[in-house]
Parts: structure tokens; sequence; C-alpha cells
């Protein structure tokens, strides 16, 4: 978190709740008339909004005003658990024929043209 954001938040901030990874998630106090109070969150570690759940997701982008229980929604059978996104790291999902997929590249399902 930098400084900025910091002084932003214990200034203007209203914290409404927390959920299950530790981030924090915060409520203009200025109510300006015509417009929506702003919300964000205060990540716990990394910042990546994958991270977010999607009950908070949905208070986060005004989709709800009902601000989740704190335990959070209760979940399905078919949800899955969090997979941190993994783009940009060596465990990053590379389908068959990636340039950088271990293992013997398969032949391309095409032949390339040749003129004449």
């Amino acid at each position: 978190m930098t400084i900025g954001t910091w002084l932003f938040t214990k200034m203007r901030g209203e914290l409404v709740g927390t959920d299950g990874e530790g981030n924090r998630y915060y409520l203009d106090k200025r109510t300006i008339p015509g417009l929506r109070r702003k919300r964000w969150v205060i990540y716990n570690g990394v910042a990546e909004a994958s991270r977010v759940p999607p009950d908070w997701h949905g208070w986060l982008h005004h989709t709800t005003d009902v601000i989740p229980p704190a335990g959070g929604l209760p979940r399905k059978p078919w949800q899955k658990e969090h997979v941190p996104n993994l783009t940009g790291t060596d465990q990053a999902y590379r389908p068959p024929g990636h340039s950088l997929s271990d293992g013997d590249k398969p032949k391309p399902p095409y032949e390339a043209w040749r003129p004449g």
C-alpha cells in the first residue's frame, strides 16, 4: 500500500468488513448528493483482483448495496477454491505446441504454403 492510499483510507475511509483472506473493504465517509459513495479494498498481501470473493466483488462494483456477512455467503457445492492468477510465472497454463511448453512439440495442424 502506498502512503497516499494509506492516508486517503485513514482520512476518508469507513471500514465496512473483511473477507476470509483478510482483505479489508472501505466506504467513503463523504456523501455527495447525486453521486455514489466510493468503495475500495485494501488487500492483505499481494494486490491481486482475483483474490476478491464474488460476494464482495458485487458490493465493490455497486451491483448490490448489501454488505456480505462476516463469514461470507454460503458456498454452492459446484464452486471451486480460489486459484491465484499464474500468468507470467512458470506455472502458467501453456497449451500443447506452445513455444515454452514442456515436452515434444506436436506438428502444426496445417502445412505451410509453398509457391510454385
